[in-house]
């Protein structure tokens, strides 16, 4: 193939080198298991360049999904359990995954269904904000419940934000 795309045809090795010095480009293989194998005159140092562009560009719009980890114990306190149910509201609006964990002392172990209802309670209670990614799971001394921010939740608290700002 040819600087600008255009077939050439199937030419010897030493043609297309001698053309490719000719033309001050580089021969690149571009399909070694092709009968004949293909290949292209091209500036081969501005392609690396583009292609590392392309792959920059597209790391950049991938979306970094962060977890992060509440622990709770089965028998909380009321206004602890609120604290940690602002601390996850607050990780669901910014758009976290929370992996919630209800760690289990002692006797606590023979009575799991304790923290299943804590991590259900929980769960209604910011369901506005997520929904369970995964449900709760028991893992030795552990419970662990995955909950994940709805597609929509960022825009919707901006929004919020920005129209409360606009009453006062």
């Amino acid at each position: 193939m040819g600087p600008n795309g255009e077939q050439v045809g199937i030419v010897r090795i030493e043609d297309a080198l001698r053309l490719a010095q000719e033309a001050d480009l580089d021969l690149v293989e571009v399909a070694p298991q092709a009968r004949p194998p293909v290949a292209k005159l091209m500036d081969y140092g501005k392609y690396k360049y583009e292609s590392a562009q392309k792959a920059r560009e597209s790391r950049r719009n991938q979306q970094l999904t962060v977890i992060k980890e509440q622990k709770l114990r089965p028998k909380i306190d009321p206004h602890d359990y609120e604290t940690k149910k602002g601390h996850v509201s607050r990780f669901l609006e910014a758009g976290n995954k929370v992996k919630v964990t209800i760690m289990f002392r002692g006797r606590e172990q023979s009575r799991p269904e304790l923290g299943f209802r804590l991590l259900q309670r929980l769960a209604d209670d910011v369901s506005e904000l997520g929904f369970i990614e995964s449900s709760p799971k028991q893992d030795g001394r552990n419970m662990i419940m995955v909950l994940a921010p709805h597609k929509n939740a960022k825009a919707k608290s901006k929004a919020t934000k920005d129209s409360g700002s606009a009453e006062s």
